[in-house]
């Protein structure tokens, strides 16, 4: 199993980028993605059922940000739009064998699989 991770850059404030992340070997129960900011531990982004539902969000990034999957290639996604300076983060993509509600979603344990990160740079 791997996920690769990529789509990260530099962009200013207000501006959008759209990160992707090929999962291979297997389908899954949940994916997700994390961040971790300089100097912080990593966080919760977003996630959601592998086969679909309804998503859920960091409170910092709803409204935002969407996550969604394209079925034909296991591609994951994470639109984000509307980027902050406080955005500025490794952005990392994850995917779990387990079932999931939106409860459990944001908790790390939860995720088998990790991408390597993408980092994202915004500028003010």
């Amino acid at each position: 199993v791997q996920l690769q991770a990529s789509g990260g850059g530099l962009v200013q404030a207000g501006g959008s980028l759209r990160l992707s992340c090929v999962a291979s070997g297997r389908t899954f129960g949940t994916y997700g993605w994390f961040r971790q900011a300089p100097g912080k531990e990593r966080e919760f982004v977003a996630a959601n059922k592998w086969r679909g539902g309804s998503a859920k969000y960091a409170d910092s990034v709803k409204g935002r940000f969407t996550i969604f999957r394209d079925n034909r290639d296991n591609t994951l996604y994470l639109q984000m739009n509307g980027l902050k300076p406080e955005d500025t983060a490794i952005y990392y993509c994850a995917a779990g064998s387990r079932p999931s509600n939106t409860g459990s979603m944001p908790r790390q344990e939860l995720y088998d699989y990790w991408g390597q990160g993408t980092l994202v740079t915004v500028s003010s």
